[in-house]
């Protein structure tokens, strides 16, 4: 092994030593929230998690969660572990990548020698340590999630195509691209982030093959690449499994075949036809056709892993997202059918008029009685048609699901639009259609500006703090750390106490100049690499952005999608080392150069890895997994809950599925009810959850019927409450009754009333020990009345639970789902913990607040049985998503200590207080207006000193806001408006609590702070 090889080898893997070290010290020890405790509960029992799914990620999470021996509670370490070990060899694979090219440029003009190895060696050690600390790759880096895997991916093929580039003069160069199509294959079961990478790849061998390019060739070359990319995402990837399909259903419909022999066909002739292929390719003398089809056979092969999804879905395993156990199920499931689609090319603006629908492609199902696979819904009417004035090209305001939307739209930009008249039924009605520039202006201002731009800086020249931002100067932006420039862009720098976080990272654009050099450098040194470069950072960044097509506002932050062109910035950082020794050399000699050069590139890193880890350290925090377990613990005994949204529901997959807590409770998403295999699988038994006692049959809740149940109201029985049984029960019966025919979408299913009762057995009900027997005498018929105009499929889910589940079994929401999804039954929720529990008593509630408090129980839990997974450790890291969670159960102490105190349980009220500030203190997440109601409580309880205490506090923390608030111009003012409606609120909400206590003098003080920033707010921000 000659010197340079191996210095490059031994480097290598001390960066990913370094790399991988940092990340699993950083690690979260259990799940994160989102979609990490999905992923690494289907892996750890390989089930079936959401689509287009990740079957590679989860075979090798597998293997990792075997490293965990036994102990359930180290599963999810051994995950994240994968994730630190994927980073580190995408870091290693970086490493190698730049030293390849900076080789390549170096001995243009010459052989190698020690002078420039080292400093190629030294450009390689800081653009792989760069991005080590990068914010976006780091954050992905230490949880279990797909990206670090698909990020190891695009670095490893990267690495690949120049590796060929090196060999490609030699006889069997070729492996090296079948290895690339064989990677990528694979990737294609962790994410699709990696296809990405194919123009850059295209370009790296026509730049070999064509040493002196020409525009034409380069065009074509671009083009050829496109198309190589549409073909895999386009052709292989759906119709290799489209043809299955299409195969299963010719042979068992029209051939009278059994279920599955029309897949085994096909693939027996794809297979036979890629070895006829091969050979004959081989035979005629055609090694470059002979080459495509082994890449093309490579790519299947790596795609392969899909099969996983299929075998496991067959198995009926709890954890089996739309059901892919055969081709034709796991086309839908590949294609993402139930996330729908968006357009690209042509399509409507947000507020478009649906003027005509028109067929969709029919729903088949296997059919076991008859042998063949039925049509369950033939989709009629299904797709909008929209009024061709209001559609456009290139369309980035489209998107009509929520009415949120507009406004963001109209926010972002700009949008005065063009007044049509409409008739609209029997009014005529004007509505604005946006003009195409206002369209790109969204564009602009919104897709790149905000998801994109905002995010490459925040990982080359700062973060504001980790809040997620929504359009104002207060959160979520970049900055840069040089006071002036951040004042310019926004605004006040003097950061009160009580907004200052871990998020807030200063690099002083240090980075970004590094990549600007590199730019520089590479450009006028190989033109040919840096366009490769380029490539790749564009179709890894700016590319995703015109795909997404993303809607505002977006759950959460998105710039994990694009850590893909972050890495390709970061092989420019790295080669800024060699044009600043270049420059240096010719002042300071080439050994000074080379070491000041490399000093000021370590210091960069260091100052990276400085600022970075206080936000990206989530050791020793535990407080997903506590939350999870306080949802299930919040529960009796084998009850039924109702979820809704990622982070009330795949954390408690994950204490379910792998730590194997409270498998008694039957956790039901209410978006997924809206299928019928989630409905089929909540139909089956889990574990120690018996099947959820649904009483409508299979052919009821197919897709296609009922998805929506309409209420009419029939007039006759306006005034009368219908019995959910009773309605439940024509529909076992003959549902035909309950269907009706319109004109403007044809059958329809539906309710003739909006009101609706949940009738009880006193004397069984009293047995299952559900009713306290203080609420006895307070058993009451559930009534109530649904306000919308009709029932998605999961609500009428809900009906029919109530109507045969007879109050067997506990059935309880969470309370983070929202009122939509109570669909007006709040009025008879028991508030038990972290969820409502369902109960014919009415509830003694206060006004503004839904359910009343089960006191004995919630103190109970609270006190006794609820965990706190480190919340209370000032040295943890709590992120925005975390301080949400824990302000919600800040706010149950105070509702479990107002109900204790209005029970004449003062002492009681005093502990849960207590326990409140000791377990979720100001060290970790500062005094908000959940803390109000403490303080309140503090004072009713007789507690004045403690109360003072924190009132005093949090009257200093509101005041600052607000003068830090309304220091801003007024032109920034009404962006920030729900955070002064906030601070203002809170402030009235304290003056208040500390008259109600008899403080006078401190209520005097926030009356006239609130007096004077009320009427500031009045006066700059309030509108109407």
């Amino acid at each position: 092994m000659n010197s340079y090889k191996k210095i490059n080898n031994i480097l290598g893997w001390i960066v990913f030593a370094i790399a991988s070290t940092v990340y699993i010290l950083t690690s979260e020890p259990t799940m994160s929230f989102w979609d990490c405790g999905e992923y690494i509960a289907t892996a750890f029992k390989l089930e079936v998690g959401h689509p287009p799914g990740a079957p590679l990620f989860q075979l090798l999470g597998r293997f990792f969660s075997l490293f965990a021996f036994g102990n359930l509670a180290h599963v999810a370490r051994m995950v994240n572990t994968m994730s630190a070990l994927s980073s580190g060899f995408t870091i290693l694979f970086l490493f190698w990548t730049i030293t390849m090219i900076a080789k390549k440029i170096m001995t243009r003009n010459g052989a190698i020698t020690k002078q420039k190895t080292h400093t190629i060696m030294a450009a390689a050690l800081v653009g792989s340590l760069a991005y080590t600390f990068t914010d976006s790759f780091w954050f992905s880096a230490v949880e279990g999630e797909v990206y670090a895997m698909s990020s190891f991916f695009t670095a490893i093929v990267v690495w690949a195509i120049f590796k060929w580039e090196e060999h490609a003069d030699e006889k069997h160069a070729y492996r090296w691209l079948i290895l690339i199509a064989y990677l990528m294959g694979l990737s294609i079961g962790v994410h699709l982030l990696n296809l990405l990478a194919i123009p850059a790849i295209t370009f790296v061998y026509y730049f070999k093959k064509h040493p002196r390019p020409e525009w034409k060739g380069m065009v074509i070359t671009f083009v050829l690449s496109i198309l190589i990319l549409a073909v895999v995402m386009y052709l292989i990837i759906p119709w290799i499994i489209k043809l299955a399909g299409l195969f299963e259903l010719f042979f068992i419909n029209s051939v009278g075949l059994p279920f599955n022999s029309g897949t085994i066909i096909y693939f027996v002739l794809l297979i036979g036809s890629i070895i006829w292929g091969l050979s004959y390719t081989r035979k005629i003398g055609k090694p470059v056709w002979n080459a495509i089809i082994l890449g093309i056979t490579f790519i299947v092969v790596g795609y392969s892993s899909f099969l996983l999804l299929v075998i496991r879905s067959n198995a009926d395993t709890p954890i089996d997202e739309n059901n892919p156990e055969n081709a034709m199920y796991l086309l839908a499931y590949l294609n993402r059918e139930q996330y729908g689609d968006w357009p690209l090319v042509k399509g409507q603006y947000y507020n478009a008029p649906v003027i005509d629908r028109t067929d969709g492609n029919p729903v088949y199902a296997k059919d076991v009685k008859s042998g063949k696979y039925i049509i369950t819904d033939k989709r009629e009417k299904v797709t909008p048609v929209y009024d061709p004035r209001f559609t456009t090209i290139f369309p980035r305001m489209w998107d009509q699901s929520e009415p949120r939307f507009e406004d963001e739209y109209v926010k972002w930009g700009h949008v005065k639009g063009v007044p049509v008249e409409l008739q609209m039924g029997e009014k005529p009605e004007t509505r604005n259609i946006p003009t195409f520039s206002e369209n790109l202006a969204f564009f602009w201002n919104y897709q790149l500006v905000h998801m994109y731009y905002r995010y490459f800086m925040w990982n080359f020249a700062g973060k504001q703090n980790d809040v997620q931002g929504m359009g104002n100067k207060l959160d979520g932006n970049w900055k840069s750390g040089i006071k002036f420039i951040d004042q310019m862009r926004l605004g006040p720098q003097d950061i009160p106490e009580g907004r200052k976080n871990k998020g807030d990272n200063s690099f002083f654009f240090l980075p970004l100049l590094l990549g600007l050099i590199g730019i520089y450098y590479t450009y006028r040194n190989d033109k040919q690499s840096a366009w490769v470069i380029f490539l790749l950072f564009f179709m890894t960044g700016i590319a995703i952005v015109l795909y997404l097509n993303s809607h505002s506002p977006q759950p959460r932050e998105r710039d994990y999608s694009f850590a893909g062109s972050f890495y390709a910035f970061a092989i420019w950082i790295g080669l800024a080392i060699p044009q600043l020794v270049e420059w240096l050399e010719k002042v300071l000699g080439n050994f000074s150069a080379k070491i000041v050069a490399f000093v000021f590139g370590l210091g960069v890193v260091q100052l990276m890895a400085q600022q970075g880890w206080d936000d990206h350290d989530r050791s020793n925090r535990y407080t997903s997994l506590a939350i999870a377990e306080n949802y299930l613990n919040s529960c009796a005994p084998d009850a039924i809950l109702f979820t809704n949204g990622d982070n009330d529901t795949f954390p408690l997959w994950y204490a379910q599925e792998v730590e194997g807590i409270r498998t008694d409770v039957r956790v039901v998403n209410l978006s997924l009810l809206n299928t019928e295999w989630y409905i089929d699988q909540m139909k089956r038994k889990a574990y120690d959850s018996d099947p959820v006692p649904f009483s409508l049959t299979k052919e009821k809740y197919r897709q296609g019927n009922h998805d929506v149940t309409y209420l009419i109201q029939d007039e006759g029985i306006k005034n009368t409450y219908v019995d959910v049984k009773a309605l439940f029960g024509i529909l076992a019966q003959d549902d035909t009754k309950l269907k009706m025919n319109t004109s403007q979408i044809g059958m329809i299913d539906y309710f003739p009333t909006k009101k609706f009762m949940v009738t009880y057995d006193s004397a069984a009900l009293m047995k299952t020990g559900s009713i306290a027997p203080k609420m006895a005498g307070r058993l009451d018929t559930i009534r109530w009345e649904v306000k919308a105009q009709g029932l998605e499929k999961a609500n009428l889910m809900i009906l029919d639970l109530l109507a045969t589940n007879d109050w067997k079994r506990p059935v309880y929401f969470v309370m983070t789902t929202g009122a939509d999804t109570y669909i007006g039954l709040e009025k008879y929720f028991q508030l038990e913990g972290l969820a409502y529990r369902l109960l014919p008593v009415k509830a003694n509630s206060i006004e503004g607040q839904v359910g009343e408090v089960n006191t004995e129980v919630m103190y109970d839990n609270l006190m006794n049985r609820f965990k706190w997974g480190n919340m209370n450790n000032p040295g943890v890291y709590i992120d925005e998503t975390n301080s949400r969670m824990i302000m919600n159960i800040r706010g149950l102490f105070g509702r479990l200590a107002e109900a204790l105190i209005r029970e004449g349980k003062a002492d009681s009220a005093k502990k849960v207080l207590d326990r409140c500030f000791e377990m979720m203190p100001e060290t970790t997440v500062g005094y908000d207006f959940f803390t109000v109601p403490l303080i309140g409580a503090y004072y009713k309880t007789g507690e004045t000193a403690k109360a003072n205490a924190i009132a005093e506090k949090l009257s200093r923390s509101v005041t600052d806001d607000l003068v830090y608030l309304f220091s801003f111009p007024d032109k920034d003012l009404k962006p920030m408006d729900m955070s002064i409606q906030e601070a203002v609120f809170t402030m009235q909400r304290l003056t208040v609590v500390v008259k109600e206590g008899g403080q006078e003098k401190l209520a005097a003080s926030t009356e006239a702070t609130l007096k004077k920033y009320y009427d500031l707010y009045v006066e700059k921000v309030y509108q109407p």
